[in-house]
């Protein structure tokens, strides 16, 4: 058993050189990731041509997706110890199934374009969920410092006995997608009953995330009943509005969106902490699963940009009697049409998330064709097996979508009256963004699809606040890119991994906990392989606090079709390991000088 977290050394295994690529949810999008990688199994058979031969040098297997070994907490193994056989007790599952079915059985729904806190009622749905919390965890409210940011983000302070030590910070949201009415009779127990049938727990939000939420909450009350002191100090903070992407958007479009839940949680965390003042940050994200073979845990290590394109063309009204060839709807589909016809090229680069996932499926995997391993080894310094491994990878649109920047026409509007031709017509191109590209990128590449169709149609051209066509120029109307909302997001940071401390910290951890649940002793039983969020969280805000961003849920074995569906629910002996999960971490973390 490894227990290197206490000391100044790391685990005698090698490291790969970190490449730091460029700026560039447990969720569905975050799923993604492990539902993607089936496909390399799928593509084994269309690589016969593409074996390398012996001009190819062979890497040394070490260097490929090294692996921590398990790390169990040391000094507090004790604890540990009793903490571990509580949990295998039929007891503590009821007391887990109790916890998170009752934070189920309140509803706390957040929807897109709600008004500021004080001002929408529906906010305070989250109000009795608060006074939930404060009844189901009394020793964490009167042990914690809990602050209370924007009415409903939730900030609590874990003061450690070190105060050199930086703290660990805990993330996840409180608020869950709401549930159409026309699907309540499609549900097997009702949406919001927390019913446990034996087996597992059932409605809204038992899987996306208050699953998480809980698991913190019932990690720290245990801890605290056991006589827990922590020496490094643990951060809770749980916002309200992720699933509206942390916004409180304004009540119509055309106002800027407010400061939502975790904006406000951040910049508390700045004041009262600073920047780069903690040692990991831990939030909602992709879990384990068996691929190959292989249990394979995916913790995000990074998130894709976002931008929503509006794309507007205005022109002269006038009676549908006497129309010009072509009206701004007629224009506006034709330049939509643009975009659907020539989609951004995925290209699969070497620094990036998505490639390191790729390759240690390919190495851990252990019922994987030998020649698709070969390629992708080869591909680590040879172009033309990267082109042709993403040849292969591309036909899978999971994989296509993570590898590179994405566009979906989502919103379009216009037209007032059938016999009135519209003045002014819009559309919304929502774009994920490659984590090797960014913002400015992807607007230039929208402004240079446009130019020519601008010019075709006679339009001034207006991009992201600079004028294409010269200020003056007669023309039959304006064609205008802009940022919708205003909300555009570069790609994440990618967080270090393989001579990261942090990074390993968390695989040991993942380890240690999936064998101690299981009985399993050693190290093979799970392989960590760095991932990648094509959908963001929380954690979009909260770049500022370290460079350790990790996005993962230790789940396994969750039904993804029902997330943000009908039928949501988890199984409560995975809930169970989620507890046992944050304890580990907690404790690990605890123990580590080197953080």
């Amino acid at each position: 058993m490894a227990n290197w977290a206490e000391k100044d050394i790391l685990p005698a295994t090698v490291p790969v050189p970190q490449r730091r690529p460029q700026w560039s949810k447990w969720r569905v999008y975050g799923l993604i990731t492990l539902l993607a990688t089936p496909v390399v199994l799928r593509c084994a058979t269309h690589l016969g041509p593409f074996l390398p031969g012996r001009g190819f040098a062979r890497l040394n297997d070490a260097n490929i997706c090294p692996q921590a070994d398990a790390l169990y907490p040391d000094r507090n193994a004790p604890l540990w110890e009793r903490l571990g056989n509580d949990f295998s007790q039929d007891a503590f599952t009821l007391r887990a199934v109790e916890w998170l079915g009752g934070a189920v059985r309140v509803p706390t729904e957040s929807y897109d374009k709600m008004g500021p806190v004080g001002v929408d009622e529906r906010w305070e749905a989250f109000g009795p969920f608060h006074d939930y919390l404060l009844r189901s965890f009394p020793l964490t409210h009167e042990t914690l410092t809990l602050t209370k940011v924007n009415t409903y983000g939730l900030l609590y302070e874990w003061k450690g006995s070190d105060d050199t030590l930086k703290p660990l910070l805990l993330a996840a949201h409180q608020d869950v997608v709401p549930v159409d009415p026309k699907t309540v009779d499609q549900w097997k127990f009702p949406p919001y009953s927390g019913h446990y049938d034996g087996e597992s727990i059932w409605g809204r939000g038992s899987t996306d995330d208050k699953s998480g939420l809980i698991g913190i909450y019932s990690s720290v009350e245990t801890l605290l009943e056991k006589g827990f002191k922590p020496t490094r100090t643990i951060v809770l903070a749980f916002g309200f509005d992720e699933e509206a992407s942390g916004l409180q958007a304004s009540t119509t479009l055309l106002l800027a969106p407010r400061l939502g839940g975790a904006q406000s949680l951040s910049q508390a965390l700045l004041k009262r902490y600073g920047e780069d003042s903690f040692a990991l940050l831990v939030d909602e994200g992709v879990g384990f699963s068996d691929v190959g073979g292989s249990v394979i845990a995916v913790p995000g290590i990074a998130e894709k940009g976002y931008i929503d394109a509006m794309v507007t063309v205005s022109t002269a009204g006038g009676h549908s009697s006497i129309p010009p060839p072509h009206t701004s709807i007629g224009i506006l589909s034709r330049l939509l049409v643009e975009f659907e016809a020539n989609p951004i090229k995925p290209q699969l680069d070497r620094d990036t998330p998505i490639y390191r996932t790729v390759q240690c499926v390919g190495q851990h995997a252990k019922e994987f064709p030998a020649h698709l391993r070969a390629l992708i080894k080869t591909s680590a310094h040879s172009d033309r097996a990267l082109r042709k491994l993403e040849a292969e990878l591309i036909k899978d649109p999971a994989y296509k979508s993570l590898i590179g920047t994405t566009q979906a026409i989502d919103l379009i509007q216009g037209g007032v009256k059938s016999n009135a031709l519209p003045e002014e017509v819009w559309a919304v191109v929502n774009h994920r963004i490659a984590t090797q590209s960014s913002v400015s990128v992807v607007q230039q590449r929208d402004t240079d699809l446009l130019k020519q169709l601008a010019k075709e149609f006679n339009l001034t051209f207006t991009a992201f606040g600079s004028d294409i066509t010269p200020k003056g120029t007669p023309t039959a109307g304006r064609l205008t890119l802009t940022d919708a909302w205003g909300t555009s997001l570069e790609p994440a940071p990618v967080t270090p991994t393989e001579d990261s401390v942090p990074w390993r910290l968390l695989s040991g951890t993942i380890k240690a906990v999936y064998n101690a649940h299981r009985g399993l002793e050693g190290a093979d039983n799970i392989f960590v392989s760095p991932g990648i969020m094509s959908g963001n969280t929380d954690t979009r805000y909260y770049w500022k606090l370290t460079p350790h961003i990790v996005r993962y849920s230790h789940q396994g074995g969750v039904d993804i079709s029902t997330i943000h569906s009908v039928n949501e629910h988890i199984g409560a002996n995975d809930f169970v390991e989620m507890i046992r999960f944050f304890t580990t971490l907690i404790l690990n973390v605890d123990e580590a000088t080197t953080l």
